[in-house]
This record gives structure tokens, sequence and C-alpha cells, in this order.
């Protein structure tokens, strides 16, 4: 399974950005896709994720209002759509997938992802 993260970059804040993630290997009938970030000197944290089959979603409350996770199963892309940037968005951004689908609380925590993609950097300028 490879994840290909792609649509990061430099923006001003108030701006936006949306970012894309293929998934290729196999297909997610029943299983989440999330995506996480990782600002410098900071841990990984959970931003969003969406139940494959179902389009369940969990958001972070950081982010909630701002941010719009989506998917298109016959691309077997996600996308996240980011408006009304602030710097503290800034980070490299992860998708991540796992084979399985516990519930919005369950999708929150980066433990439960099996494949990971190589990260996209956003920044996002004061």
């Amino acid at each position: 399974v490879q994840l290909q993260a792609s649509g990061g970059g430099l923006v001003q804040a108030g701006g936006s950005l949306r970012l894309s993630c293929a998934a290729s290997g196999r297909t997610f009938s029943s299983s989440a896709m999330g995506w996480f970030r990782q600002a410098p000197g900071k841990e990984r944290e959970f931003v969003v994720a969406i139940n494959w089959s179902g389009g369940t979603t969990s958001y972070a409350d950081s982010v909630k209002g701002r941010f719009t996770i989506s998917r298109d199963i016959a691309k077997n892309t996600v996308y996240l759509q980011m408006n009304s940037l602030k710097p503290e968005d800034t980070a490299v951004y992860y998708c991540a997938a796992s084979t399985h689908w516990y519930g919005s609380t369950w999708a929150r925590t980066d433990t439960k992802y099996d494949y990971w993609g190589q990260g996209t950097l956003v920044t996002v300028s004061s």
C-alpha cells in the first residue's frame, strides 16, 4: 500500500490550500483515512479522519469549521480542503490509512493507522 500526499505549499494567513492523498495497492472498502500534522518541535497531532465507506468524519477542534475532508472512492483519493489558514496550522501534514474503522474517537489515534504517506509541508505566513 502506498499513500502519496500532495498539495502543500506556502500561503498567507486567511488563505486556502487543498491537500490530496492518493492511495494505491488496495481498495479501502471499510476503513479509515486520516490526516495528521506535525509542527516543528511538537508531537504529531490528529487533524481529521473519514470512514472510507460511510463517509463519517471526525475533526480536531482546532480545525473544525475551517477544514473539510472528502473522498473520491473511484480515484482512491482523499482530500483536505483547508480554509482560513492560520500561522499555527504550519506543519508537515501526513495522510494515513487504516484497515479498520471503530468510530470517530478511535480514528483520532495515530497508532490505529497501518499506512502512512510521506508528508507534505504547509507553511502559513502571518
